[in-house]
C-alpha cells in the first residue's frame, strides 16, 4: 500500500545539485591529496548516478579517471526480513577497492542504516584503506553513529516528511524535494 505525498518544498534544483557536486568533488581532493588512490561506490539506485557525477567532476579537475561503482546493501540492511523481496534487485558492480580510499556515495542520509548496510556489503569486495561518506541530502534523525564526511546541503525535517532527489536519469530533472504525508 503506497502513502500519497505532497510537495512541500524543493531544497535544491538543477543548478543548486551542480554546485554542490562540484563542492564536495573539490573537498575529496584536497582531503585525499588528489585522486589517485580514490575509487567512487555509490548505493544503488540514486547514489550510483550521484557517484558518476562525481566521477566526472574529479576528471573534470584531476584529469584522470577516478573508478567508479554501484553497491546494492540492501541484502545488509537490519531490516531486510521486513522487506519484501525484488527477484529484480540490482547487481553490484564494485572496482577494485583494495587499500583504497573508498568514498561511499548515497542521495540521502537519515537513520545512517543504509550507509551502515552499504559499508558492510562493501567488506564482501575487499578491504579499503578507508571508507568515506558523501551524500547529497543530509536530512538529521540519526540511530547509529554515523556522519557523512561530505555533504551537499543539511536539510532539517521532521519524521514524517521524506526528502527524495529527483535525478534527470531516472524523473527526467534534477531536484530535491520535501514530501509532506
Amino acid at each position: 500500500m503506497s502513502v500519497a505525498h505532497r510537495l512541500k518544498a524543493t531544497v535544491m534544483d538543477a543548478e543548486a545539485m551542480r554546485r554542490s557536486l562540484s563542492r564536495i568533488a573539490h573537498e575529496i581532493v584536497e582531503r585525499n591529496r588528489g585522486v589517485g588512490d580514490v575509487v567512487l561506490v555509490g548505493v544503488v539506485s540514486r547514489g550510483d548516478v550521484i557517484a558518476r557525477r562525481l566521477a566526472e567532476k574529479l576528471g573534470e579537475l584531476e584529469g584522470v579517471q577516478v573508478p567508479v561503482g554501484a553497491i546494492d546493501a540492501s541484502a545488509h540492511r537490519d531490516d531486510a526480513h521486513q522487506r519484501v523481496v525484488d527477484a529484480a534487485r540490482p547487481v553490484s558492480d564494485v572496482p577494485d577497492i583494495n587499500d583504497r580510499n573508498v568514498v561511499l556515495v548515497d542521495d540521502v542520509i537519515y537513520n545512517g542504516r543504509t550507509a551502515r548496510a552499504a559499508m558492510d556489503a562493501l567488506m564482501e569486495f575487499g578491504r579499503p584503506r578507508s571508507i568515506q561518506l558523501a551524500v547529497l541530502i543530509d536530512r538529521g534523525h540519526r540511530q547509529l553513529p554515523i556522519r557523512p564526511d561530505y555533504v551537499g546541503k543539511n536539510v532539517p525535517t521532521s519524521d514524517s516528511e521524506r526528502v527524495k532527489v529527483c535525478l534527470l536519469d531516472h524523473d527526467g530533472l534534477d531536484a530535491a524535494v520535501i514530501l509532506d504525508a
